[in-house]
């Protein structure tokens, strides 16, 4: 699994996509950083940025990927070498690839604006480490919608799809019963409903590690109480990583029944 790794992590290093991705984030923090005295603005406005942007492409980095690599992945099949080494060395390999231009492309101006010496960093950090999980999760939720779509309009489309339901589409419908329902006790409902979307979940996460929860409207008392605490933390964390786990579970799954 490691060569495959390697073989994939440096294919999309050399693509001409990934330099834009890197420069895109290096662009972007050298922009807010320099043109903006206030480190705290610069994070809230990278976090709507990734928040939105990385589930995205990686979505349809993963998806492009397994769609141009098949010809190759096929002669890999045909080799002596385990099927879930070779889909999970490339899943590893788009994530790893996506999650280095993220870090280096925002972590190259902030190193140069000095936020190492400011308490800033932890919510940077927290912005950082939120971006990685997302990329994560949804390159291995794209290369779950691939495997089980042999077409490619069909495979990007439905990743279109997911990227709109958990970035847009769910947001409106978590909104719309809040306020249908507001008659009734919706903390629980409301915790558990961020909780299985990782958009949702890490929006806060951020959020609150910046102290704004009052951008959380009425239901920002229950998060900051939830959320906010140690243990509230560590379960968010632990459900990032479930999220990350299930759909790689899901991969080794499908690419040992499928035919191929």
């Amino acid at each position: 699994m490691i060569k495959i790794l390697k073989y994939s992590f440096f294919d999309l290093v050399r693509s001409s996509w990934s330099y834009v991705y890197f420069f895109f984030y290096l662009l972007l923090g050298m922009t807010l950083l320099f043109l903006n005295n206030d480190l705290s603005t610069a994070v809230i406005t990278l976090m709507n940025v990734i928040i939105m942007l990385v589930p995205l492409i990686g979505t349809i980095f993963g998806v492009m990927y397994y769609y141009n690599s098949r010809e190759f992945t096929e002669l890999l099949l045909a080799q002596p070498v385990k099927r879930s080494s070779i889909f999970l060395g490339q899943y590893l390999g788009v994530a790893i690839s996506l999650s280095l231009s993220l870090v280096v492309g925002l972590g190259l101006p902030f190193a140069v604006y000095g936020i190492f010496k400011s308490a800033v960093i932890w919510d940077f950090a927290m912005l950082l480490v939120t971006g990685l999980f997302l990329t994560l999760i949804f390159s291995a939720l794209a290369f779950n919608i691939a495997l089980s779509n042999e077409n490619k309009i069909k495979g990007f489309g439905y990743a279109i799809l997911l990227w709109l339901f958990l970035a847009v589409i769910y947001d409106g419908l978590f909104l719309l019963s809040l306020v249908y329902f507001q008659e009734y006790p919706l903390d629980r409902f409301a915790l558990f409903a961020t909780m299985i979307n990782p958009i949702d979940l890490s929006r806060i996460l951020i959020l609150l590690k910046l102290d704004i929860s009052a951008l959380l409207s009425y239901t920002g008392a229950v998060f900051k109480d939830f959320f906010g605490t140690g243990l509230g933390a560590l379960i968010s964390m632990i459900m990032l990583i479930v999220w990350v786990i299930l759909p790689v579970l899901r991969i080794y799954g499908i690419v040992e029944k499928k035919d191929f």
